[in-house]
């Protein structure tokens, strides 16, 4: 019986060291502060944690001699070529489109003459530090993340003719004085197929708040960006998820217009709406969808891709640089 029961005791063990290691989930939040969750460092632990118990080796799968039959090999892939109008056409669509804006974007506005040549001077600035030559008439996003503006801004760039403002809504990027509340960078950003973006679930926290907006809203994942910590005046730095979502439509799109995210780009609901359905910054991801069921997936089946399409988002500040606002014991908070 003695044996018995510690058989019993080793078992209730195991069994509870498995579900700790099992049940450890990654943090799943637009900005995610450095060390959040094993998958920001890349590191792997080599072996398992030792239970007490041998654990076999790997299988092995060593090499054969047998050579590679080119009848098996699966057949090229055939990806289309991105779309390439005049610059004349590009200009109809880019009409039509800022017509179809104001109609059915929320707060859409075509900005004063200021406003707009502001845009264009920076996002060209941007795209010529970045050497990101532009080779077809395309439209790129462009984010003014200026405290005072908090814009966006849709801009038809041509590669030998000037560059023409569409117009856009207000937007919210990252905020500064709350702890893990990053600013968002400046620079450009493109959506590559190398990233599968999401739509959102529409679940709420447990303030019922629907973080990423309405369930079904696209979710732009633009990659792992470096961005100045906001909480501390120390200039400091670390890695976020870049992502475009919309936020709630019911207790926050309000406040869009002002910086409030934790370092994503939030934008209206309906601008979210728009942007899927003629696939405004979607020329990788409608190849990708020509030849990978998962872009297929998440495009929708009755999208109108724009010929004009591109796949560049452009953030720019306006004003003075944003700092972090002065927090009197950042010194002596430990950082994260």
């Amino acid at each position: 019986m003695r044996d018995v029961s510690r058989l019993t005791r080793f078992a209730v063990l195991l069994c509870a060291s498995t579900t700790m290691i099992v049940g450890l989930a990654p943090l799943a939040a637009c900005a995610r502060p450095d060390g959040a969750g094993p998958e920001l460092s890349g590191h792997q632990p080599d072996t398992m944690p030792s239970l007490g118990v041998s654990v076999p080796p790997p299988a092995s799968n060593p090499p054969t001699d047998t050579p590679p039959r080119p009848d098996l090999a699966p057949p090229p892939l055939d990806i289309p070529d991105l779309p390439v109008v005049s610059d004349e056409a590009a200009r109809e669509e880019a009409s039509r489109l800022s017509v179809l804006m104001k109609h059915n974007i929320k707060g859409f506005s075509t900005y004063t003459p200021e406003r707009r040549r502001a845009f264009l001077t920076l996002a060209k600035e941007q795209v010529t530090q970045a050497n990101m030559p532009i080779s077809r008439p395309q439209l790129i996003m462009v984010v003014d993340r200026n405290e005072q503006i908090q814009h966006l801004d849709y801009v038809l760039a041509l590669p030998d003719a000037p560059w023409e403002s569409l117009g856009g809504t207000p937007v919210s990027t990252g905020t500064t004085g709350r702890k893990y509340y990053y600013i968002t960078p400046v620079g450009v950003f493109q959506n590559t197929a190398d990233r599968l973006g999401y739509r959102a679930e529409g679940t709420k926290n447990k303030n019922g708040i629907r973080g990423i907006g309405a369930k079904g809203s696209r979710v732009w994942d633009m990659g792992w960006q470096t961005a100045m910590k906001g909480w501390l005046p120390r200039h400091e730095t670390g890695q976020i998820r870049l992502e475009i979502h919309a936020t709630d439509p019911q207790f926050l799109e309000w406040r869009l217009g002002h910086p409030a995210s934790e370092g994503c780009i939030r934008i209206p609901t309906t601008m979210n709406k728009f942007m899927d359905h003629y696939g405004l910054i979607d020329a990788l991801y409608e190849q990708a969808a020509s030849y990978d069921p998962r872009f297929q997936a998440l495009l929708p089946k009755d999208r109108q891709p724009t010929p004009i399409a591109g796949d560049l988002v452009v953030v720019v500040d306006s004003g003075p640089l944003t700092e972090p606002k002065i927090d009197p014991i950042a010194d002596k908070r430990p950082l994260p």
